[in-house]
């Protein structure tokens, strides 16, 4: 026997349950869109050009941490722009340390009523090299923060880098959070077992997902926009089947927020919202919501 992380049995897909979203929509849609804030001259971060420093030089990393930066100066507000333009909601995947860096981006998200879900501290950091009692501190952080300032805890969490340990959905579980993002490894949302009860992992994609596109696959543009279309107009084909998905869009504003990647996201993402009639356009948060409500056993 292979050794297994025993969160989770195995479902076939054709022996699913079919159940409706809100409105009889078989295809729910939500966008994470992450607010990241980096350490200055260490730690972790997405590479524009890697070694930038001289191939492993020292820090300070000025190219990449000032790239990394107009996301949270510039490529946010675009994104914020062209999503009250589109009407749509979005997950704000937020490091806690964007309370202190732009607070006014954070509440400008608070003021269209789009969801905040835990994101860490600071993506210069991993959780999963941590040891359980620090990494249970890194959590309680980050978490406290948020409840601090949107007035209730999060609800969901992805973990920076989506590192985890062996036992990070067990301290999620413990400190109260009712669904993560961290297991791309259904098109449906699936309970996890956890120490402290039940879990619900909901669908993040890691294609449909500008970090690997963009800076791992060096997608353009285009191309980028293009697999959104793709994924989601296959998905509708799919669902005739009866069987309910999730599709989430991954988004990053110092990657996306670049002028020629928001003109081409924002044809994607008109796309997806002229056919609001026929799928549920709506948030993480949203989709636990509806599945607390379905009848015991519906969702694997």
């Amino acid at each position: 026997m292979l050794p297994s992380h025993g969160r989770y049995a195995y479902h076939p897909w054709p022996q699913r349950t079919a159940y409706d979203w809100p409105g009889g929509a078989k295809l729910a849609v939500y966008l994470g869109l992450n607010l990241e804030h980096f350490a200055f001259g260490t730690g972790l971060g997405a590479e524009l050009a890697p070694g930038a420093n001289g191939g492993g030089g020292p820090q300070p990393d000025v190219l990449n941490y000032a790239w990394r930066d107009y996301g949270n100066r510039v490529g946010a507000w675009r994104v914020l722009d062209m999503l009250e333009e589109l009407s749509l909601p979005a997950t704000v995947l937020l490091n806690s340390a964007m309370y202190d860096y732009a607070p006014e981006l954070v509440a400008a998200h608070r003021a269209r009523g789009d969801e905040i879900a835990g994101h860490g501290r600071t993506n210069s950091e991993r959780q999963s090299v941590l040891d359980e009692a620090a990494e249970r501190v890194l959590i309680a952080d980050s978490t406290a923060a948020i409840a601090a300032a949107e007035g209730a805890p999060p609800r969901g969490w992805l973990s920076p880098w989506i590192a985890e340990s062996h036992a990070t959905p067990d301290l999620l579980a413990e400190a109260g959070y009712r669904y993560t993002l961290n297991w791309c490894a259904d098109d449906q949302p699936i309970w996890m077992r956890t120490r402290a009860g039940k879990l619900l992992a909901i669908p993040y994609p890691q294609e449909v997902n500008d970090i690997p596109a963009i800076v791992a696959r060096k997608d353009g543009a285009e191309q980028f926009a293009e697999m959104i279309i793709a994924d989601f107009d296959e998905r509708l084909r799919q669902v005739r089947d009866g069987i309910p998905q999730v599709m989430g869009v991954a988004l990053h504003p110092y990657l996306i927020g670049q002028p020629y990647r928001l003109r081409a996201l924002r044809r994607a993402l008109t796309h997806l919202a002229a056919a609001r009639e026929e799928v549920w356009i709506t948030t993480a948060g949203g989709i636990l919501d509806h599945v607390l409500a379905l009848p015991e056993g519906a969702v694997p």
